[in-house]
């Protein structure tokens, strides 16, 4: 393959700072990154790829914007993060070969296209997942922590100024946490449990041992296994299949007092039914940062239900994921060069 061949027209298609830029373009020399800054909208803090909302480009702009993302052999970034446009330059764009998304979750968007089987086929699709599964584990550690150590009784009653009678606090040591789906996120949860002394059971479809997990539990029998736990940590991908996984079946199962934690997609969870199992108790605590529609509804209940915990979607959030997202990019980007297989790869049937 001649030099010209074995490069790749990258068309950067979201916001991405010029350091950002200039780190894939020294991580894989062979790419020719192109970016035009003053056509992206601008982010408002760290890894918001969409950009400012308020930001219009001109119709002139906007038709340099979308000539430049229809150059593209690939594009980093769903443009403007809008399942339309993507629709839009596939359908312009024959030579296009690989999409990245930035969200660890960019099936959706890639469903949400409607694209045909051909261009499913012609394109390949990947994710940033498993760059978050750093801080989407911290949180779901300090959501079984919450639990374990009463925060909201503490809370309540450093509001209060009440110095109770002295209470027990669970152990992180001494419990059994169910890691429903051990993707990458699911087995950074598992190894950072099995540090602090916890059990580890985790959920697997393909039965494949994971580092720190001490029993594989089959999807399908998840049910079966609830009642034997103490915490349960959500990181599954919303898809046809996982939707309400966890409903009234499974926290009807489950022993009074169990912790959860969900960090994945919140329509893995059914809400009326997770508010059911709060109410009798079988739910003692919930540390929840996804929800089945987001934002959050203000008259949701889930808002004041005093054992819970709402993060808005933020506990991924952090000011390196710009940086690990665009070495994730150079990466496969050389892979793709090479002929080797790219890394997140998404699945075009269920979409995750």
């Amino acid at each position: 393959m001649s030099e010209i061949e074995n490069r790749l027209r990258v068309v950067v298609a979201v916001p991405l700072q010029e350091e950002h830029c200039r780190l894939i373009e020294e991580l894989e020399p062979r790419v020719e990154l192109v970016r035009d800054h003053s056509l992206t909208h601008p982010m408002r803090g760290p890894a918001d790829w969409s950009g400012d909302p308020e930001h219009v480009r001109t119709p002139e702009e906007q038709a340099m914007f979308d000539e430049m993302v229809d150059s593209a052999d690939v594009l980093f970034g769903i443009p403007d993060v809008d399942p339309a446009a993507l629709a839009r330059t596939v359908a312009a764009n024959p030579r296009l070969r690989w999409v990245m998304t930035t969200a660890a979750g960019g099936g959706s968007q890639v469903k949400a296209a409607g694209l045909e089987r051909e261009a499913l086929d012609r394109i390949t699709f990947t994710t940033s997942a498993g760059v978050h599964g750093g801080p989407l584990a911290e949180f779901a550690v300090f959501g079984v922590i919450a639990g374990a150590k009463g925060l909201p009784r503490l809370l309540a009653d450093q509001r209060d100024r009440t110095w109770p009678e002295r209470w027990e606090m669970r152990q992180v040591d001494e419990m059994t946490v169910l890691v429903v789906g051990l993707g990458g996120i699911g087995a950074e949860c598992a190894r950072r449990f099995q540090v602090l002394g916890a059990r580890v059971w985790g959920t697997t479809r393909s039965g494949e041992p994971v580092d720190g997990v001490d029993r594989l539990i089959p999807l399908d029998q998840l049910a079966d296994a609830v009642g034997e736990v103490d915490a349960i940590v959500v990181t599954l991908p919303g898809t046809e299949h996982t939707h309400h996984l966890v409903g009234a079946e499974v926290l009807g199962a489950m022993k009074p007092g169990t912790i959860l934690a969900s960090v994945g997609r919140g329509t893995v969870i059914d809400e009326d039914a997770l508010l059911a199992a709060l109410d009798d108790g079988r739910i003692g605590f919930a540390a929840l940062d996804v929800f089945e529609k987001e934002p959050l509804d203000p008259a949701s209940p889930l808002w004041s239900h005093p054992r819970v915990l709402v993060s808005p979607h933020t506990a991924a959030l952090s000011s390196r994921e710009e940086e690990r997202i665009a070495r994730r990019f150079a990466e496969n980007a050389a892979r793709l060069l090479d002929d080797a297989p790219l890394r997140a790869v998404v699945d075009t049937v269920e979409f995750y």
